[in-house]
């Protein structure tokens, strides 16, 4: 939060045209009770929480009653609790830790000093163990009033990422330097208004920004990580820029080339996509009597598996963001966060995000495919290419899909035939298509006189509990098979 001369004087000014202390401004002369400032921290941020305000505010060198600037002699960046800095041990004390600042400054000489604090997040703040809250204009334990303690754990439920704020009063005029305009109008095929005020409302109307009390613009996350010019411009959210590190070999030892994105994910895709698909190996196939050259991957599944990676992340896991790492043999692409259904009904189950409304203006912008049809795109083409199935690992906080380069059918383990069988089953469950022993033939380019190897494959993959049998009384040579969670349901329904 840094602030110039001029924003500073200009929030005085709004905050003190208020007709009275509010729960997330509070207003002293020469209050130096470090104790209690900690427990102002924890009441304000908690209250600018469970009001959906962006900041609140401790502001010193104003009278309670008029709200004239009488000035201050308090020096917080000179206090100390016994040998430790208070700024320090302020920090320490506060859990979780949360982003505030103070600024030191005059106004028409008279000496003030501003607390500006960020509202909390996921949980209530507290202070030495104890958390607050503002009742009026009063600071007190959080505990003491239970009817606002649940209507802050229901406002944590509710709060998104996409409405987080990601940089603080911005001028009209300087919105353009953080994020490309241009860009969100040119992706939505939508007309820029000639008047900048309609430009504006138009941003605000998407939550790309979000205007303050003193008339001035916030950032929104959802407006930088999509539309950033430069992410790093917009502090934490720097660390959330896609990464596409390129191996030698098929191990992590030596790095060919490692790119990071600047751009934000809406204006920079097509470019990522570009740079992605020129750094992938490529395959030498006889098609028709024609040698041609391939890529190893399809790029429609590149290009959906990336954008799942940006939508579905958790961007709640700080310090981390999506990669993509190209192997000679593979590509893995990883994003912080577990995914919000069982990995194994990626192919049936509509897709569910925790970010919906950035994944919503993505789809808008044409990166995403439609609600429930990127994994069904990905599985077809890996199934046309007759590559191996996609592996899917989950960690505790992240989530990587690896795409493996073509084996023959000689060249894959149990465990590789058992995973294309399941997806071969739940792709053509979805497209009302039954799973035969042809069928099966045909995923694995197994000649049709050899029957019996197909069989053992749908017998693996039944073992591994991963396919059933539809109709366990019809006759082995007419049986067909379904996902293992598809069992006892029928196939046309």
């Amino acid at each position: 939060m840094s602030r110039s001369q001029e924003q500073l004087e200009e929030l005085v000014r709004a905050l003190s045209a208020l007709p009275q202390e509010t729960e997330w401004v509070e207003f002293k002369e020469n209050y130096s009770d470090l104790e209690g400032i900690g427990q102002y921290v924890s009441a304000l941020s908690n209250s600018a929480a469970l009001h959906r305000k962006d900041r609140a505010y401790m502001l010193w060198g104003i009278s309670d009653e008029s709200h004239a600037l009488v000035g201050t002699s308090f020096k917080p960046k000179t206090e100390k609790i016994g040998n430790e800095d208070f700024l320090p041990w302020l920090v320490r004390l506060l859990d979780p830790q949360i982003h505030f600042e103070f600024f030191e400054f005059s106004v028409s000489g008279t000496p003030l000093v501003l607390l500006e604090i960020s509202p909390a997040a996921h949980r209530p703040i507290s202070f030495k163990g104890g958390e607050y809250i503002r009742i009026g204009s009063y600071k007190k334990r959080l505990q003491s009033f239970p009817d606002h303690e649940r209507r802050l754990w229901q406002v944590f439920d509710r709060t998104d990422f996409e409405s987080g704020v990601a940089k603080a009063d911005v001028a009209s005029n300087d919105i353009a330097k953080f994020i490309d305009i241009d860009a969100y109008f040119k992706l939505l095929d939508m007309p820029a208004p000639a008047d900048p005020l309609d430009v504006l409302a138009v941003l605000a109307s998407e939550s790309i920004i979000t205007e303050t009390t003193t008339g001035r613009w916030n950032i929104t996350n959802m407006g930088a990580i999509l539309f950033a010019r430069d992410l790093t411009s917009f502090g934490p959210l720097g660390r959330k820029a896609l990464r596409i590190i390129h191996y030698q070999g098929s191990n992590r030892v030596n790095t060919i080339r490692e790119q990071v994105g600047t751009f934000g994910y809406a204006k920079g895709f097509e470019g990522a996509v570009d740079y992605l698909l020129s750094r992938l190996p490529s395959n030498e196939v006889i098609r028709v009597a024609l040698r041609q050259t391939v890529r190893m991957f399809p790029d429609l599944a590149v290009r959906e598996l990336l954008a799942n990676a940006l939508v579905h992340q958790d961007f709640a896991i700080t310090g981390a963001g999506p990669m993509v790492e190209i192997f000679e043999d593979r590509l893995e692409i990883s994003n912080p966060g577990e995914p919000l259904m069982d990995h194994w009904r990626f192919v049936d189950t509509p897709p569910r995000s925790r970010n919906e409304r950035l994944a919503g203006l993505m789809r808008r912008a044409g990166i995403c495919e439609e609600r429930g049809s990127g994994w069904d795109k990905v599985a077809f083409q890996i199934e046309y290419y007759q590559l191996p199935a996609p592996l899917v690992e989950v960690t505790d906080e992240n989530t990587r899909i690896v795409l493996f380069a073509h084996r023959d059918l000689k060249d894959m383990d149990r465990e590789d035939r058992v995973r294309a069988t399941y997806l071969h089953a739940a792709l053509r469950w979805v497209n009302r298509e039954k799973v035969t022993n042809a069928s099966v033939r045909e995923r694995f380019g197994i000649p049709g006189s050899d029957l019996p190897k197909a069989s053992r494959i749908i017998k693996e993959a039944i073992e591994d509990g991963k396919i059933a049998i539809r109709d366990t009384s019809a006759p082995p040579r007419y049986r067909d098979y379904v996902p293992f969670w598809a069992a006892g349901r029928n196939t046309e329904s």
